[in-house]
């Protein structure tokens, strides 16, 4: 009777194992499950995206249209040739001043602009007033010093500055921003 007493407690420790086991295995294949749902739904989602930003959907979502559209200037262009997306540029004259040393020395800025403008039919009205605007940057730029110049802050500064000047030479007229093609200290 000792025995079967053993033998039945042996079983039911043997027992309770495999249910503790099946238990574990089952909550091990459902996270098994979720990992391998997850990483399905990311490579999903990622190769959505770089199909999308490699242009492989471009014809599935119309894109190629809207983009024809905007070059033929049909398509809500208000009637204008020139979507209104679009800018122009217009090259100044290249420029040469010296810059404010304080002592002997020479010291030369060489300088190339573009000024955008929003539209062709703003190009008359800036070269009508070009010489006021070429005027107004050489009296700004033979005041600046060499340290005025330095570093991205020097050249933010002195793009906004010109866009001020020209702005105010063609009151009516706007351009939206100075780009500098070329420029030189010697």
């Amino acid at each position: 009777m000792a025995d079967d007493d053993l033998d039945e407690d042996e079983l039911d420790g043997e027992d309770g194992d495999e249910e503790g086991e099946d238990g574990e295995s089952s909550g091990g294949g459902k996270k098994k499950l979720f990992i391998i749902i997850g990483l399905v739904v990311l490579l999903l989602v990622g190769g959505g995206g770089a199909a999308f930003f490699m242009g492989f959907l471009d014809p599935l979502l119309g894109v190629e249209e809207e983009q024809a559209d905007a070059k033929t200037g049909e398509g809500g262009g208000g009637g204008k040739n020139v979507p209104s997306g679009l800018a122009v540029f217009y090259d100044l004259p290249e420029m040469l001043v010296n810059l404010n040393t304080g002592d002997r020395k020479a010291t030369f800025l060489k300088i190339k602009v573009a000024l955008e403008v929003p539209s062709p039919d703003e190009i008359p009205k800036l070269q009508a007033l070009m010489p006021r605007v070429i005027d107004n940057f050489q009296v700004y730029l033979r005041e600046l010093r060499i340290d005025d110049l330095k570093g991205s802050a020097g050249m933010y500064r002195l793009r906004e500055e010109l866009l001020t000047r020209v702005n105010a030479a063609i009151a009516p007229a706007k351009v939206n921003a100075v780009l500098f093609k070329e420029m030189l200290v010697q």
